[in-house]
């Protein structure tokens, strides 16, 4: 019998662990899902008769191999400093591996000796990196086909709230990892303008936004990614003089974001001395008596972010809770980890809640003497808390290929992202079946 392991049984693992269950009970296939939490990974298993549940500690080596050695293929939903340690062992002990994480400079190195062992090791085979990859390569490669030449790429992507879920100031609610959307951003992010190179070093990323219009949703805006130029001779677009890939949120999101940035409360370099004892308008006063300034600890505030006490902002943080006298009970936290544990409580999903996915690609390109634009629109709702759209979008690519690599559909061996025909075509096929289906839509630009 063929042996699957998915490792984590996190927020984003119910629709991979689900469609891998329903498929190995159909090609009989065994799945074992493994977590720090041995109850959860258990409840996500659901006593399926071709599942099982099992604690594991991922630092702990010898119980990390020991899973790893029975089985016939990896799926990690790990944090991504931890994928090379299973990288490391599925190479010793010969198994396939499948991530959604962006894949890094040391297991991209591990290529050559994957190939020599005829392994397959897929990452960035989620939501963004992933559906972003495989879908934009569908179209970039029908586009030159045709003889057209591309001269700008542009792809939003952005986890939101359903509208008819969105109840709170912010208009966002945590559809993923927590700590991500904390540090997000934290670099210079880079991308290209009319040939031209363009840097947005973190102080100024929620600041130089980006306004777009989703077709049938209205107005967004959008921050620029870490590195858009990675991609260019990814995706065969060497030479291009626009590229740009960024992420999605609400009108407004941005600005307030920047305020916590401008505070320091996305700080993760530091631990504060005592902090599960002082309140949150202790720590707020903490961040403004270097600055001189009179009046209440919100009036400081918002002399130091240039607002007007009153403001949406200052509404925006007070919201939040920044100014209550209520201790943060968070022992030597970071100012990053003590505005995560915030936000958790303020942002959670509620259980009827509906998120929403949103992707937008932009391809403009000349074809025959003619300039020409065509938009991709990609808008997926979930269910609710636990069946989320980002969930699904996370999962049921991994799901897929996994599918594919045990049906031995999936030649390509060594470390890959999904933007080649063989994985994104078939990958893309299948999550049709499952409502996920992009809007496209062509104009003539002369």
């Amino acid at each position: 019998m063929k042996q699957i392991l998915i490792i984590g049984a996190g927020r984003s693992s119910s629709s991979l662990i689900a469609y891998i269950l329903d498929q190995a009970q159909k090609n009989g296939w065994h799945v074992t899902v493994a977590d720090a939490d041995p109850k959860l990974a258990e409840e996500k298993v659901n006593n399926h008769p071709n599942g099982r549940g099992v604690w594991l500690d991922v630092m702990k080596s010898n119980d990390r191999k020991d899973l790893i050695g029975r089985v016939d293929i990896v799926v990690s939903l790990l944090p991504a400093h931890l994928h090379l340690e299973v990288a490391h062992d599925c190479i010793k002990l010969n198994k396939h591996l499948i991530t959604a994480s962006y894949v890094s400079h040391e297991l991209y190195q591990l290529g050559d000796e994957a190939r020599e062992r005829e392994l397959i090791f897929m990452g960035e085979m989620g939501l963004d990196p992933g559906i972003d990859h495989m879908s934009a390569m569908q179209t970039i490669h029908r586009i030159k086909d045709q003889g057209g030449k591309l001269y700008s790429f542009k792809s939003y992507t952005g986890g939101l709230i359903a509208p008819e879920s969105d109840d709170n100031p912010w208009n966002y609610k945590f559809t993923w990892n927590p700590r991500n959307v904390v540090l997000a951003g934290q670099g210079t992010a880079q991308y290209l303008e009319n040939g031209k190179l363009k840097f947005i070093p973190y102080n100024r990323l929620f600041k130089e936004i980006f306004p777009i219009d989703i077709p049938g949703l209205g107005k967004y805006e959008a921050y620029a990614n870490r590195d858009s130029l990675l991609y260019t001779d990814i995706y065969g677009l060497a030479g291009i003089p626009n590229i740009l890939r960024a992420t999605i949120r609400a009108k407004g999101f941005c600005k307030a974001w920047n305020a916590l940035r401008k505070i320091g409360l996305t700080d993760g370099s530091y631990p504060i001395l005592n902090s599960e004892n002082i309140t949150y308008h202790e720590l707020m006063d903490a961040y403004t008596n270097s600055l001189h300034l009179t009046g209440s600890v919100k009036d400081r505030i918002a002399a130091l972010l240039k607002e007007e006490p009153n403001s949406k902002i200052m509404k925006k943080l007070e919201w939040l809770g920044l100014f209550r006298k209520k201790k943060i009970n968070l022992k030597n936290a970071s100012p990053a980890l003590i505005l995560q544990n915030l936000l958790m409580e303020k942002w959670e999903l509620k259980k009827n809640d509906k998120d929403m996915i949103l992707m937008f690609h932009e391809f403009e390109y000349k074809l025959k003497g003619k300039r020409k634009k065509q938009t991709s629109t990609l808008i997926m709702k979930g269910e609710n808390a636990i069946d989320t759209a980002m969930a699904k979008l996370v999962g049921l690519p991994m799901g897929i290929f996994t599918k594919l690599v045990m049906e031995g559909k999936i030649k390509a061996k060594g470390v890959n992202i999904p933007v080649l025909p063989e994985v994104y075509n078939p990958v893309l096929a299948e999550l049709e079946d499952f409502g996920v289906k992009f809007e496209e839509q062509t104009i003539d630009l002369d």
